[in-house]
């Protein structure tokens, strides 16, 4: 891996300047970033860029992309789950944890969700909280609230916060 070649470009979006990375195999990053830094695009990183304003414009439910995230087996198996919640659905860290194999596992799934650096294409903004409310997300609550309002998710007030109703 140390010779590992990534490929890196940018992309403006509701939720800020995204940097996307990937290697041969398939994405490595997408991530909220500060800057623009050097650019040396492949294929796979200007395909990524097309999904995703295709996402943002509503006209993409689903990505079409390989993936070579980092991380551990646990972690994968997680994000392997996560990819798996419909858009415009949700699932509660529980839920998710549950079907790691792992049901009193919560806040493990969470540090797999928390952990995860492919946003929106494993997409852990559709992970929230036991109480149906948004808790947790790397890039910020205010753009978990963008993310799952774009997929047409109704968010209620409640005294914790925002919250979503059941749906799966």
């Amino acid at each position: 891996m140390e010779n590992e070649m990534i490929y890196k470009g940018y992309m403006d979006s509701p939720i800020g300047l995204l940097e996307i990375w990937a290697t041969q195999k398939g994405l490595r990053r997408v991530e909220r970033c500060e800057k623009r830094a050097e650019s040396n695009e492949n294929d796979l990183v200007r395909r990524c860029r097309e999904e995703l304003s295709e996402y943002f414009a509503g006209r993409r439910k689903s990505f079409d992309l390989p993936l070579d995230p980092l991380g551990t087996d646990y972690q994968k198996r997680v994000w392997k789950i996560l990819e798996t919640i419909p858009y415009g659905k949700t699932l509660t860290y529980g839920e998710v944890a549950a079907k790691a194999g792992n049901p009193k596992g919560s806040r493990a799934a969470g540090g797999a969700a928390h952990n995860n650096h492919i946003l929106i294409i494993i997409p852990c903004h559709r992970v929230i909280g036991k109480n149906r409310t948004l808790t947790g997300f790397g890039a910020g609550l205010d753009n978990k609230e963008i993310l799952l309002r774009l997929e047409g998710k109704k968010l209620a007030e409640s005294k914790k916060g925002l919250a979503t109703e059941k749906v799966l």
